[in-house]
């Protein structure tokens, strides 16, 4: 069975960064797409980043340019550092994990993690 664990949210200024993390445990995820996915209140979860087994990285248009996906095999996590965050930025960040050649965009991935708060205020 495998487990994500997402860590890094908080509360940030507008303008801040936070970086976050998932920690897989249970298999090696090195094959997998891994992907990042936010849900603000009374919204659908919402594609933000992912990196399939070979480095390649998919981003939301929005956030292109201000949020860095990236992975480290060796230690089965993937961090997405965000920059310039926003207000619209606060939700539930959940970081996931499809087998290769799933669904990049969709929030139908095989394994998800508990998510972890994201609050962007002044």
């Amino acid at each position: 069975q495998v487990q994500l664990v997402e860590s890094g949210g908080g509360l940030v200024q507008p303008g801040g960064s936070l970086r976050l993390s998932c920690v897989a445990s249970g298999r090696t995820l090195s094959s997998y797409i891994m992907g990042w996915f936010r849900q603000a209140p009374g919204k659908e979860r919402d594609f933000v980043a992912a990196m399939n087994w070979s480095g390649h990285t998919y981003y939301k248009e929005s956030v292109e340019g201000r949020f860095t996906i990236s992975r480290d095999n060796a230690k089965n996590t993937v961090y997405l550092q965000m920059n310039s965050l926003k207000p619209e930025h606060t939700a539930v960040y959940y970081c996931a994990a499809e087998p290769a050649g799933g669904m990049i965009y969709i929030p139908r991935y095989k394994y998800w993690g508990q998510g972890t708060q994201v609050t962007v205020s002044s």
